[in-house]
């Protein structure tokens, strides 16, 4: 039987038990609910659901494995590719789970299940608290978190996993439950970090930290002092606090109407920074780098609200393709490698190549910590392309593989999630003892593959 006789068949008792919207291929609205944040990922899954509440989830998993589909969970679709092809696959878009709860009391958030981060530092800003965000507001609360979550305190405070206190999932055999250190313990395990391949996450609960004000911001200097510039950057992360993160990048922007007159059309070596510090030490930590005359300076104290602007992420969505790589170390070499594929008179189509320093609570594993419980890494590096159509798509990706082969010297063995655009083997983004776990506990909780997430653990045997 067809993939579209099956869902022409369930179709109905599905509408009859949801409170959300279906929508099938040929309807209208089909290409709007398909489309992903990633505009270059063109998305044909079975038909596409935006559930309103957990019962809507449970609903769908419910009649998808009864008739041999799966179901894909998608909070905007940032990291659409490594989906692969979604035939028979039901995705379920959870962009209307929105809920957000601040206790400023517990210094605990309770999201639902679709919330993008925009939704919620705000709200705990005005507890004078923050979570462990990632660098663009209208990036899913969910995705980011199951994948490891990399943001601007990672340094200090870790990755975002491991500090997800609890989460309210349907799992592959339509049961919703609440997960957490003394609950479902081992999915709970999977979920902070190993992907969303295991449950569906409807709601999540996660630590904030008393962080209000930052100093933060970013130097710019021509493009042509790349290689003075990351080399300055590459010595001062070699000894800074943790409550100090930042990046060095090789930005190019396009000559669009979107990008302000005094950038567009630029190309830049640039550092980005935050520092959980009063503005005078701040300061006296980025005096070698001011010292080589950056262009623009646009470091101060700013509210932590502020940092979803710090990296300059286009505001809506882009057609892109992306991908990185772990490194396990950044020697001067390294620098050389990277200027010379991705810097001046490199013909480098790609708008954005940087390299970000981890260390710090990202290297400090702990028992109670997930799946993702520390890297084995110095830095991490991600470089991304406009993609309007095939070919700028094939050239940036392109691209990124010589920036990666350039670096392989300098390669940690691994990937890590959140950054691996690809449809990458999974094995490939764990340890091997973490990587055994988490195909013992797929097996454990959907044995028959039903959940698809980005890289998918596939069940132990």
């Amino acid at each position: 039987m067809s993939i579209s006789s099956i869902l022409n068949g369930i179709a109905k008792d599905l509408r009859g038990q949801i409170t959300g919207e279906l929508v099938l291929p040929g309807e209208s609205g089909w290409d709007a609910a398909r489309l992903a944040w990633n505009l270059a990922v063109d998305q044909h899954p079975a038909a596409v659901v935006f559930p309103e509440s957990a019962a809507d989830v449970a609903a769908v998993v419910e009649l998808a494995r009864g008739n041999g589909l799966s179901v894909a969970a998608q909070g905007t679709g940032h990291s659409a590719a490594p989906l692969g092809s979604l035939d028979s696959t039901i995705l379920v878009k959870t962009s209307r789970l929105r809920e957000v709860q601040i206790d400023g009391a517990s210094g605990l958030a309770r999201i639902g299940g679709g919330c993008v981060w925009g939704d919620v530092v705000p709200l705990a800003a005005e507890h004078g608290l923050a979570g462990l965000a990632g660098s663009a507001n209208d990036v899913g609360v969910v995705g980011y978190s199951v994948g490891g979550g990399l943001g601007w305190l990672a340094r200090h405070y870790g990755f975002a996993c491991n500090s997800v206190r609890a989460a309210e999932v349907v799992t592959a055999d339509g049961r919703t439950v609440r997960v957490d250190a003394d609950n479902e313990p081992d999915l709970f395990w999977a979920l902070r970090g190993g992907g969303g391949g295991f449950a569906i996450v409807t709601a999540l609960e996660f630590g904030l930290y008393p962080v209000n004000e930052v100093y933060a911001g970013a130097l710019f200097w021509p493009i042509e002092r790349a290689a003075p510039v990351l080399h300055a950057w590459r010595e001062l992360v070699a000894d800074v606090p943790e409550a100090f993160t930042s990046l060095g990048r090789l930005l190019q922007f396009p000559p669009i109407p979107e990008v302000p007159d005094h950038l567009r059309g630029r190309a830049f070596a640039v550092v980005e920074a935050v520092y959980e510090g009063p503005e005078d030490k701040g300061a006296e930590l980025l005096r070698p780098l001011r010292a080589l005359g950056p262009a623009m300076d646009t470091f101060g104290t700013i509210q932590v609200i502020g940092l979803s602007e710090l990296h300059m992420d286009p505001p809506e969505p882009v057609p892109g393709a992306g991908d990185g790589a772990l490194l396990a170390d950044l020697p001067a070499q390294a620098v050389d490698a990277l200027v010379a594929v991705a810097g001046p008179g490199s013909g480098s189509p790609l708008v954005s190549v940087e390299v970000r320093h981890l260390g710090g609570a990202l290297a400090q594993a702990s028992p109670e910590h997930g799946a993702l419980a520390a890297l084995d890494a110095g830095f991490v590096l991600y470089g991304v392309g406009v993609a309007m159509n095939a070919e700028m798509k094939a050239a940036a990706q392109a691209h990124i593989a010589k920036v990666r082969d350039a670096l392989a010297d300098w390669d940690a063995g691994r990937s890590f999630l959140n950054f691996t655009e690809r449809e990458a083997d999974p094995a490939e983004l764990f340890t091997e003892t973490t990587y055994a776990r988490l195909r013992q506990v797929k097996a454990q909780y959907d044995p028959e593959n039903t959940i698809r997430g980005n890289h998918t653990v596939p069940p132990l045997a």
